[in-house]
C-alpha cells in the first residue's frame, strides 16, 4: 500500500480545487462525473454552478421539462448525457424516494451510468473501495505495473481493474480515485509524462524501464467519417425555420434546415419537390464540426422565400424564440448567421 500511502500524501497537498470537490452529496458527485465525460474539468465548472442554480436537487431536475435540461446544457456536447441524466433523474425521484443507491454494481442500473461513473459516484459519495477505471487511470496503471498489452483486450481490462482495485484503501476510496485522476491530468499526462515531480516516480515500473511515455498501449481508432452537410438557413420577413432533430444523433435538439451530400443545384431540387421556390439563395459561409464517428464539413446557406410554407416538421421562430430553445454547438457557426440576419 505505499503507493497508496504517496498518493493520498500528495493529493492532501497537491489537489486541484475545482468547483464539484469537496461534497459527498451523491446528486452533485453524479452531476459532476457525468459532466466529466468527454469534457475538461476547467469547461465543467461553470456549466457545473450554472445547472445547480436551476436544478439544485434530484427532484427539481427530476420535475423539469427536458427541453429545459437540454438548455442548460447547451455547448457542453454530448447530449444523451443530459437526456440520461435527466431520465435518471426521474427514476431515482420517483422509484426510489429520492434516494442514491450506494454501491457501483446499483448504480449501473440508471439510466447513462456505466463502470467509471458508477465507481467513482460510490467511491467519492459512499466511500465504496472500487476504482474508477478511465482514460487517466488506464494510463497511470499501465505505466506504474508496466502493462505493455492492448488495454482494449478485456483480459487486460480486467487486469488493470484488478491493480487499482489493489490499490484502494478501505478508507478514503473517493480520494484515492480522484489523487489517480489528478496524477494522470496533472503529471502522468500522455506523451512525455513529468516524471521528476511524480509523487510515485520510484514505484512506477515503466519509469524504472525508461520509456513511460510509450504506455499506455491502445487500440487504434478509426477516423470518422466526413459527411457533407448543407445547412440551410430558410428566412421568411423576420422568421427563420428550425425543427427539433428526431434522430439518435442531437436527439431533441434544434437545427437549422439540414440536407446530407447537397449543393446549390440540389437544395432547390428538394425545396421545389415540398412546394418550396426561394426568392433568394447564396452561399454565406463554411463550418466543421467533429462528433465521435464522424465530421460535418457544412456549407451554410441563406434562403430567402416568399411565404412561411414548411418544408417538414419544425416551425418559423423569432430571434427572440430562437434564443429560447436548446441548439447543439454544431449549429453555432449557423447561429451567429441567423442572429445576425435576425437582428
Amino acid at each position: 500500500m505505499h503507493i497508496t500511502q504517496a498518493l493520498l500524501h500528495w493529493y492532501d497537498g497537491s489537489r486541484r480545487e475545482l468547483a464539484f470537490r469537496g461534497t459527498r452529496d451523491p446528486y452533485r458527485v453524479w452531476l459532476s462525473e457525468i459532466m466529466l465525460q468527454q469534457t475538461r474539468a476547467q469547461t465543467v465548472e461553470g456549466y457545473y454552478r450554472r445547472f445547480l442554480a436551476q436544478f439544485p436537487d434530484v427532484y427539481a431536475l427530476a420535475r423539469a421539462d427536458e427541453q429545459a435540461v437540454l438548455k442548460a446544457w447547451e455547448g457542453l456536447g454530448y447530449y444523451s448525457r443530459a437526456r440520461n441524466l435527466h431520465r435518471a433523474a426521474q427514476v431515482i425521484a420517483n422509484e426510489l424516494g429520492g434516494q442514491f443507491p450506494d454501491t457501483a454494481e446499483e448504480l449501473q442500473k440508471l439510466p447513462g451510468i456505466g463502470p467509471y461513473t458508477a465507481a467513482a459516484v460510490a467511491s467519492i459519495a459512499f466511500d465504496q473501495p472500487v476504482p474508477a477505471i478511465d482514460g487517466n487511470l488506464i494510463r497511470v496503471l499501465s505505466r506504474l505495473y508496466l502493462v505493455e498489452e492492448d488495454a482494449g483486450i478485456p483480459s487486460v481490462k480486467r487486469r488493470l481493474y484488478q491493480l487499482g482495485l489493489g490499490l484502494m484503501p478501505a478508507a478514503r476510496a473517493g480520494d484515492m480515485n480522484q489523487a489517480l485522476m489528478d496524477l494522470g491530468a496533472t503529471i502522468c499526462l500522455p506523451g512525455t509524462p513529468d516524471c521528476g515531480v511524480c509523487p510515485v516516480s520510484g514505484y512506477c515500473l515503466a519509469y524504472k524501464e525508461g520509456e513511460p511515455e510509450r504506455l499506455p498501449v491502445l487500440p487504434r481508432k478509426k477516423p470518422p467519417r466526413e459527411i457533407p452537410v448543407a445547412v440551410v438557413l430558410l428566412r421568411h420577413g423576420n422568421k427563420i425555420f428550425v425543427t427539433r432533430r428526431s434522430q439518435a444523433l442531437l436527439k431533441g435538439l434544434y437545427v437549422f434546415y439540414l440536407l446530407e451530400q447537397e449543393d446549390m443545384a440540389g437544395i432547390r431540387r428538394h425545396l421545389a419537390t415540398r412546394g418550396i421556390r426561394p426568392v433568394s439563395l447564396a452561399e454565406i459561409g463554411q463550418a466543421r464540426h467533429i462528433f465521435t464517428h464522424r465530421v460535418w464539413q457544412m456549407r451554410m446557406y441563406l434562403c430567402d422565400v416568399a411565404d412561411d410554407t414548411m418544408p417538414g416538421e419544425g416551425q418559423w421562430v423569432t430571434k427572440e424564440e430562437m434564443d429560447a430553445l436548446p441548439f447543439p454547438t454544431a449549429m453555432k457557426a449557423a447561429g451567429g448567421w441567423a442572429d445576425t440576419l435576425l437582428g
